[in-house]
Order: structure tokens, then C-alpha cells, then sequence
């Protein structure tokens, strides 16, 4: 089981990495968001995945899960959605001013007129 997560915690980290090296903005704010499942997925495997055991420790129990690492998940869950919409919001912001998609294109010195 532990090789199944290390490969796929490997295939999201490959995968958001390559789309965070290309130079269109889509791309990379979708791979920063496979990164950071990746990141969560480590730090969760991490943790050592307890089935059947409950999370508080009480007298007698001699198996009990830890429930930090999944506390931790979460908060970088909300953290990271929140990250995205902040990123999609400025990629469209981007778009509209620079008048195209991608990160090297040249600045538009006009500004669009839009119609209200």
C-alpha cells in the first residue's frame, strides 16, 4: 500500500510540476493545485493511517490514531482553495488587461473599451 501512495503522491508531483513549467497561466494554477494534493497526500500517508481505531486516546487502548496530520489536511485544504480562486481571479484579471493567455506575451498598451 505504501508503494501505491509513494507512486502516486511521485505521478502528482510529476504531473504539477511539468504544467507549472509551461508558459500559459491555466496550466500553472492547475498544476500548483495537483502540488498541493500532492503535498497534502504526503503529509496524510504520513500521519500512518490507523483503520479501525479511534482517534482519542482512553484508558486500556493501546491503538489509537493520530488525529494531527488529518487536522493538518484540512486547514491546507481550505488554505489551498482559497489559494486557487485567488490565482483564477488574477489569471482572468491577466487575461483581460494583457489581452493574452500566456505569461510571456507582451503588455497591451490600450486599455479594451467595454461596453456597460
Amino acid at each position: 500500500m505504501e508503494v501505491l501512495f509513494a507512486v502516486l503522491i511521485g505521478a502528482l508531483t510529476a504531473a504539477g510540476v511539468y504544467l507549472c513549467c509551461l508558459r500559459q497561466v491555466f496550466p500553472v494554477v492547475l498544476g500548483l493545485s495537483l502540488l498541493s494534493y500532492a503535498t497534502n497526500l504526503f503529509v496524510f500517508v504520513a500521519g500512518r493511517l490507523t483503520l479501525g481505531a479511534p482517534p482519542i486516546w482512553e484508558e486500556g487502548v493501546t491503538r489509537f490514531a493520530d488525529p494531527l496530520p488529518q487536522a493538518l489536511v484540512l486547514t491546507a485544504i481550505v488554505i489551498s482553495f482559497g489559494m486557487t480562486a485567488l490565482l483564477v481571479v488574477l489569471a482572468i484579471r491577466a487575461r483581460f488587461e494583457a489581452g493574452a493567455e500566456r505569461s510571456d506575451a507582451p503588455a497591451v498598451t490600450e486599455r479594451p473599451e467595454v461596453e456597460r
